[in-house]
């Protein structure tokens, strides 16, 4: 399927779709974006067979590129992290005592800038949709995860110079394997679900 960018995404098949509602509405829906990332953030789930728990905030970005579109998703995730920047307690380890632009640039720091290339990421692939489909929704989320991914370990190599490149891969992608395929593949029946719902609209 080409990349057409025409298609209407998941939050525009309901709702106003013109004029100051819309604008309301789109408000709205970054407000609850930023509340979801926020609130996702800190909920981490055991996963067996896993050394590290699984958090819901890396499900939480996957799911609101692809229901937000480009647009309204970058509006969102960078809202977040102008809002974490700030100092508020809302990164998944983050602390009342760091925070901030400290956290920020310590460990996790790759990884937040990848979750602003994988919201729009996702949100080009749904608008080209994508979303529709579950194999393709697997393939945006594969290049998805992967943009949070290279971003995140190559922060690690150079944070901790002279650990190296396997270092990074062991700590900062092995580990989260099992939890990121589960879930991708509930963000993959998710949206193409939700679809279905709505009645399959389009523009």
């Amino acid at each position: 399927m080409a990349l057409a960018l025409n298609d209407k995404v998941l939050t525009e098949a309901f709702g106003p779709s013109e004029g100051t509602a819309l604008r309301v509405k789109q408000a709205v829906m970054v407000v609850l974006g930023i509340l979801a990332l926020a609130i996702l953030a800190k909920v981490k789930v055991p996963v067996p067979g896993s050394p590290v728990e699984l958090s819901m905030g890396t499900f939480a970005v996957l799911t609101i590129g692809a229901a937000y579109g480009p647009r309204l998703g970058l509006t969102t995730i960078i809202g977040y992290m102008i809002i974490g920047m700030l100092g508020f307690d809302i990164f998944q380890n983050s602390t009342a005592e760091l925070n901030g632009l400290t956290y920020m640039m310590g460990s996790t720091g790759g990884y937040l800038v990848g979750y602003v290339l994988a919201t729009l990421a996702l949100g080009i692939a749904a608008r080209a949709g994508w979303d529709r489909s579950v194999l393709l929704m697997v393939v945006a989320l594969l290049v998805a995860n992967a943009l949070i991914y290279v971003p995140g370990v190559a922060w690690l190599t150079v944070l901790y110079e002279g650990k190296g490149l396997a270092w990074a891969i062991e700590v900062g992608l092995t580990p989260f394997v099992i939890g990121d395929a589960l879930k991708l593949g509930l963000a993959a029946l998710l949206i193409p679900g939700l679809w279905k719902l709505f009645g399959n609209a389009r523009s």
